[in-house]
């Protein structure tokens, strides 16, 4: 076979081929349009199956009603813009409404880490804080002596003494001329020259009531000469507050002259935040370093708490009571304090970061479950160290947002959970049943878990003052009762009964 036939051969294969393929492959197309279970066909169907399931599941989610974020309590039948606030009013799904039952948050993981979400446990502690605070060197103001002049004179001499010098008792502040106590020493000396008792004593008294010390008195009696020089010494020993005396001037009967205030001991005088008050009370020990005294600490005692808070600091002045032995502690020296503070009973506390306050509430976020934090309001104590005292909102164990919580409270705002949250709670106020306090005299012994009293009016209920039959909430509560004892009782009403939840005799 030449090259010629090869060729033509080929040629004829290769058209037969493509003639095949051409009619397998319109075959094919056919068959799918027409829905044959062909290959493509059993390809295809899953994908188009899971796009109805997912849309079947949107179509099914059931809305409940519309509400405003910001007025979450005011439901709406139908979509819309609020008439409270101008904004888009949005569903409430039959899903969600387990989820709405507990005002909440969702976090996603990803968003936590993202915020630097952290949690912190709330624990049950004795605290005892120390109240550190800083303060003021001052003179003990209640160890003042005063130096008066006891009669009218002239200053002979002021002895080398200015205020702020430290003088011993008993040092000479001044010399006085007093011509009216001269007289009467001659007239006393004269006396005494005659022997006689009695008119002796009473020309001393005369001297007693001018005003004349009893020391110049000896002085005169056992010189025999008239002293007209009046030397004032330092009643105590201290520092000269003031000295209001120069030489050459006229002083009076009861004239101060100086004011000499002591140094045993000092005062330092601290400010403390006005939160902390109930920590601090007279009595409490107290540490005081100063930082002319390095490594030093003296230890005192607070005498008072000042009953005036600076209005623009709101803080208060404590005042601790310090020795100085060596006249070591000057007045104006700064001063650190540690108060030791006064031991408290046991309390529930939070990190003190943890607590978002509104201004008119203070709320913490509980974490209720992995990524889901709900916000509670809270009655706060007082705040020591790093943490709080929680009276009321939460228990020991539970968990509470320490970081972050700051973002979590924004979006809890926009999407109204703390508005449901608060009316949840104001909710709850008003359905706890309110309990009455009442005077009444026992009218029936009880019986059957029932007593009748005879009790005042009770004016929250506008009641008279009636007899009438109480039920008991436990039948021990008027164990010992008896017809005719006054009584002071407390009930509640449950229904269309008034329970009595205690009752004892009153107090004559």
């Amino acid at each position: 076979m030449n090259a010629t036939n090869k060729t033509a051969i080929a040629s004829v294969v290769m058209l037969v081929l493509g003639l095949g393929g051409g009619w397998f492959l319109s075959q094919w197309r056919t068959g799918t349009a027409n829905g044959d279970h062909s290959v493509a066909a059993r390809a295809v169907a899953p994908a188009s199956a899971a796009t109805g399931v997912a849309t079947a599941g949107v179509a099914e989610r059931k809305v409940l009603y519309w509400y405003d974020p910001m007025v979450p309590t005011q439901k709406f039948d139908k979509p819309g813009k609020s008439p409270f606030m101008e904004m888009q009013l949005v569903p409430r799904y039959a899903d969600e409404a387990d989820a709405g039952a507990k005002p909440g948050v969702s976090v996603s993981a990803h968003a936590q880490q993202s915020l630097g979400l952290r949690v912190a446990v709330a624990d049950k502690r004795v605290l005892a804080a120390s109240v550190d605070a800083v303060g003021t060197v001052l003179l003990n103001e209640r160890d003042i002596s005063i130096v008066q002049s006891r009669t009218s004179g002239f200053v002979e001499r002021v002895y080398a003494r200015a205020p702020g010098d430290v003088i011993a008792a008993g040092a000479p502040i001044v010399d006085l001329l007093v011509p009216e106590w001269l007289a009467a020493q001659q007239e006393f000396l004269a006396v005494r020259a005659t022997g006689d008792a009695a008119l002796t004593a009473a020309a001393r008294q005369r001297l007693v009531l001018l005003g004349m010390p009893g020391a110049l008195i000896d002085q005169v009696a056992a010189s025999g000469k008239a002293q007209a020089i009046q030397t004032l010494t330092a009643p105590s020993g201290g520092l000269i507050a003031e000295l209001m005396v120069r030489q050459g001037m006229t002083v009076g009967m009861g004239m101060t002259l100086a004011r000499i205030n002591g140094l045993g001991t000092v005062w330092v005088e601290a400010a403390v935040p006005e939160a902390l008050a109930a920590t601090v009370a007279p009595g409490q020990p107290a540490e005081v370093r100063l930082p002319a005294m390095p490594g030093q600490v003296i230890t005192g005692k607070v005498t008072a708490v000042l009953p005036e808070a600076n209005r623009d600091t709101r803080t208060l002045r404590v005042r601790v009571e310090l020795p100085n032995p060596g006249l070591k502690l000057r007045a104006g020296m700064f001063a650190q304090i540690a108060l030791q503070g006064l031991p408290q009973r046991e309390a529930v506390t939070v990190p003190a970061e943890s607590v978002v306050r509104t201004g008119r509430r203070a709320i913490v976020y509980l974490l209720d479950a992995p990524g889901r934090y709900r916000p509670v309001e809270v009655e706060l104590g007082p705040e020591i160290g790093d943490r709080i005292v929680v009276r009321k909102g939460i228990d020991a164990g539970q968990q509470v947002v320490a970081s972050g919580q700051f973002l979590i409270d924004s979006e809890a705002t926009l999407q109204g959970v703390t508005a449901r949250a608060a009316a949840a709670a104001s909710d709850a106020a008003s359905a706890a049943p309110k309990e009455y306090e009442v005077r009444g005299v026992v009218s029936e012994a009880a019986e059957g878990g029932v007593i009748t009293l005879d009790h005042e009016p009770v004016p929250a209920l506008k009641w008279p003052a009636m007899t009438m039959p109480f039920p008991l909430a436990r039948p021990d509560l008027a164990k010992g009762l008896k017809s005719g004892d006054k009584v002071r009782f407390t009930f509640r009403q449950q229904g269309d009964e008034n329970v009595i939840t205690a009752i004892e005799k009153a107090k004559p």
